[in-house]
């Protein structure tokens, strides 16, 4: 397979081995928790750039990775990333480990980091995360199919609301940008592989980059808030990422003042998408698309020093 497809709008476009999906009609059977420990070992993940101490690094060896935590005591540690150097036999990849891609981003990260060890030079760069980019889109494909149809104001007001950096209208906030993420979490990112006897896997990187790892948790929250899951469901998916280790909130008490602004976006995403979806098929929004947008309204109402509160 070559190692690079093709790029669309210059994002590279992946081809990935044929797993079992979640079953759409099951959600709450979805597998959460393993969603969550992906995410945060994900988000854990440090690409350090090259230091004077080794040998130089090998062309075709992978950049070091720094753990994202200590497992507390008694617990299994996170696989090992082989060192600078060592070359990492085939092998199936372990519960919970990301499945790498077989297009342009496993090229671009099995190159050295840099210039060889003892040179000066910048770590591997990395594009930013397309989570703000993507609801940008997803507003102003809302705005085209409806034009001037009063039924989009709840959900402009509610995006107007955001911060310039969660409308990517400006970089995001610098101590919450520096997080390897996903870009677009959904269940239709996580498969079995092998199908039907393997563990579940992240799939889909396209949109992945260097952003507010707050912003990969934000599509279930955002369910959560609008009654579209459970909150059995929510916790359990909250509880498992803390468990591991996950950085994009705090370890434990109110998670909102990290998660509130990455929601309240998603939320507008998502009812835009339902606003377009909707008119471009010639129908009113269904019952799930409506409590979304009915979100949205509630999001508008909020006064603006409360809306504010969690913006940067």
């Amino acid at each position: 397979m070559p190692p690079h497809l093709t790029e669309v709008d210059g994002r590279p476009v992946t081809l990935w081995p044929h797993g079992e999906p979640v079953d759409p009609g099951d959600p709450d059977a979805a597998p959460w928790e393993e969603a969550a420990v992906l995410l945060a070992r994900l988000h854990g993940t440090q690409l350090r750039p090259p230091t004077a101490a080794g040998p130089p690094a090998p062309r075709g060896a992978r950049p070091a990775v720094t753990p994202p935590y200590e497992p507390p005591s008694g617990a299994v540690p996170p696989p090992r990333e082989p060192p600078v150097g060592e070359l990492t036999p085939p092998r199936e990849p372990p519960v919970g480990e990301l499945m790498p891609p077989c297009g342009p981003l496993a090229s671009t990260l099995t190159q050295p980091c840099g210039p060889p060890v003892g040179t000066a030079g910048p770590p591997l760069a990395l594009p930013a995360m397309r989570g703000p980019a993507k609801a940008a889109l997803a507003v102003a494909r809302m705005c085209a199919a409806r034009p001037g149809d009063p039924v989009v104001e709840p959900v402009l007001a509610a995006w107007r609301l955001l911060p310039a950096w969660a409308r990517d209208e400006a970089p995001a906030p610098a101590h919450r940008s520096h997080f390897l993420c996903h870009g677009d979490l959904h269940l239709g990112q996580l498969v079995r592989h092998p199908a039907t006897r393997g563990p579940w896997l992240l799939i889909d990187i396209d949109d992945a980059g260097l952003g507010d790892a707050a912003w990969d948790l934000a599509r279930p929250a955002a369910w959560y808030a609008a009654g579209l899951l459970s909150p059995e469901v929510w916790f359990r998916f909250l509880d498992a990422y803390r468990a591991a280790g996950g950085p994009a909130v705090r370890a434990e008490g109110d998670p909102w003042p990290e998660l509130d602004v990455a929601a309240r976006a998603l939320t507008v995403q998502t009812a835009a998408l339902a606003l377009a979806k909707s008119a471009a098929e010639d129908r009113a929004p269904d019952e799930v698309e409506q409590l979304v947008i009915d979100a949205c309204a509630r999001i508008a109402s909020l006064p603006p020093e409360l809306a504010a509160e969690h913006s940067s």
